[in-house]
């Protein structure tokens, strides 16, 4: 299981992206107020269709919150198009910390500066400014349960017959 950490998301779309995503991984959805919309919000619930009851959502007032009951436990991967590391270049435990910042300004600097050695990027093309929340989630997400032989989910998927 891995945990997904968003500081201050903006777009509910995007979180319920994120949301389905978690829930379809069995990892733990992290949200760090303040949030950009309402957690009753129509858009969010659409996005995230009926994985709601499959999600462990956990809400913290900021980061150093979070950040202080998990240190010591779990290592913290901070994405940013900043990253010090590409993030497919990092060996990735069960229970890691992938944290995620909002989608107009990513995570606060001073927090990258002093996370500066587990700072990862997504390589994109350099005229581009980033890549989409829920992307960037999802890709990383999957490369670190890639790493850990997919520890506890189908690989094969979700099979429910054959195609012949």
């Amino acid at each position: 299981m891995f945990n997904i950490v968003l500081v201050e998301p903006e777009i509910p779309q995007n979180t319920g992206n994120i949301s389905r995503t978690c829930a379809a991984t069995h990892s733990v959805l992290h949200l760090v107020k303040p949030l950009g919309f309402e957690i009753s919000d129509r858009t969010l619930k659409r996005a995230g269709l009926d994985y709601w009851q499959y999600l462990d959502v956990r809400y913290y007032e900021n980061f150093n919150e979070l950040y202080e009951k998990y240190e010591g436990k779990a290592d913290f991967y901070f994405l940013s198009t900043k990253g010090a590391k590409v993030y497919s270049d990092v060996k990735f435990k069960d229970g890691d910390f992938l944290v995620f910042g909002k989608e107009s300004h990513g995570l606060p600097e001073p927090l990258l500066k002093e996370h500066y050695d587990n700072t990862l990027r997504i390589p994109m093309w350099q005229d581009l400014r980033s890549l989409n929340l829920s992307n960037s989630v999802a890709i990383t997400l999957y490369e670190a349960l890639r790493q850990t032989d997919f520890n506890g989910l189908n690989p094969e998927g979700h099979l429910t017959g054959r195609l012949d």
